[in-house]
């Protein structure tokens, strides 16, 4: 078996790989329950990948078909109704592990210099995901797939000159049609998850070479001993490896309550409608994308004014595409000296609280139907969602903060 390990490393360097990535890399010693969520979104990815091919081989993309395949899953595919439920479970799982994981950038400034680059990968996988879960959304082809892919094509029409035209093309058709749900098909199974998985392995390799943060943000690499290893760094594998497992046990203990007992999360993970098949005669009552998209969807609605000759509408795909793109520019933006919201004043620690707050709040908005009071609160969150972002370069440059220390704390 040497012999043989030794060969394949000659031509394809698995032990140096090993060691770089696992045995070899050096992370901090004082990872704390923040830092599991990036294990547990590769575990979520690998789930919905795993899950997806399967229900693909009795899945039948097409207008007349599509619906039927699916009960034709959740009721006579042996175990069908389990694959459907991990498939659907494990979307909003992504989603809220992955906003948990980007809250503890937030925190702890993992997107400060050297670590830009990781956080750009890292946004680009947000931004891949939330439209292979758009593509995704469309399949079922229940009543919200239909109309909620409705809406949110016909979004793109506010775009002044090219609006009508983009929303034809992406649609293939005059309305959300056999054609549409074909195209989503593709994209969802083939092209968006090899741009993912190459997005995720990249994400990983720029963490590796500059190293993990930490919740001090200390550089480890800046204390070593006289073997060139860090002071308070320990190797990944097995000590994190083996820490991690307690994280994947906790999260199967809750994903597995959910999908056995509350797969359906009283609609809001598979809205009602959804179990009635599309119907473009017949509008469902009230219209809203799946929840993990609704905080945007919350400030799209917000925008109720026409400006300089433009519609409403089209101001609020503006604003909701910039509460996106301004993520991008996250690293740019933040002028404090320390990373680690431990050691940032208070003008730091308010503002994200405000800012997370506000998320969430808009989140809830989202998914209720609007009403005056409602979009008033929808307005003054999105103000607030913005201003953290823009006076971000002026708080965290004025404030006062507190001395980091020279080795990582507990």
């Amino acid at each position: 078996m040497q012999k043989l390990l030794n060969w394949v490393d000659e031509r394809l360097p698995v032990v140096e790989a090993w060691n770089k990535h696992l045995a070899k890399y050096y992370a901090p010693k004082n990872f704390n329950i923040w830092y599991f969520f990036g294990s547990l979104a590769m575990l979520v990815l690998v789930n919905q990948l795993i899950t997806g091919i399967w229900l693909t081989m009795s899945y039948n993309p097409t207008g007349e078909g599509a619906f039927a395949s699916v009960e034709y899953i959740m009721r006579d595919v042996q175990w069908g109704w389990l694959l459907r439920y991990l498939h659907s479970t494990g979307a909003s799982a992504f989603f809220i592990v992955v906003y948990l994981h980007m809250f503890r950038g937030l925190m702890y400034g993992s997107y400060q210099k050297p670590r830009e680059l990781i956080w750009l990968f890292g946004m680009l996988i947000y931004l891949v995901l939330m439209a292979e879960a758009f593509m995704g959304y469309l399949l079922p082809w229940g009543q919200m797939s239909y109309w909620g892919a409705q809406v949110i094509v016909n979004l793109f029409g506010a775009i002044p000159v090219i609006g009508d035209d983009l929303s034809l093309w992406i649609r293939g058709d005059y309305l959300i049609s056999g054609i549409t749900l074909n195209r989503f098909f593709a994209l969802h199974v083939v092209a968006l998850p090899i741009v993912l998985l190459g997005l995720v392995v990249l994400h990983i390799l720029a963490l590796h070479e500059v190293g993990s943060n930490n919740p001090d943000g200390i550089e480890i690499k800046k204390n070593k001993d006289e073997n060139g290893i860090p002071k308070d760094g320990i190797p990944f594998h097995p000590y994190y490896t083996v820490h991690d497992l307690v994280g994947v046990a906790v999260f199967f203990f809750i994903f597995f309550i959910v999908v056995f007992f509350f797969p359906e999360m009283g609609g809001l993970f598979i809205e009602k409608p959804n179990f009635e098949p599309a119907n473009s005669l017949k509008t469902p009552e009230h219209i809203a994308p799946v929840w993990y998209f609704t905080p945007f969807y919350a400030m799209l609605r917000a925008v109720t004014v026409d400006l300089f000759g433009l519609p409403a509408k089209f101001w609020g795909v503006v604003v909701m595409g910039g509460a996106i793109a301004i993520l991008f520019v996250l690293p740019w933006l933040d002028r404090s000296p320390v990373r680690s919201i431990r050691y940032k004043g208070w003008l730091s620690k308010i503002a994200l609280a405000i800012f997370a707050v506000s998320f969430v709040i808009l989140g809830y908005l989202g998914i209720v139907p609007a009403t005056e009071g409602r979009t008033l609160v929808a307005q003054i969150l999105t103000v607030l969602y913005f201003l953290y972002f823009i006076l971000m370069p002026f708080y965290t440059r004025m404030e006062k903060t507190k001395p980091v220390p020279e080795r990582v704390t507990g």
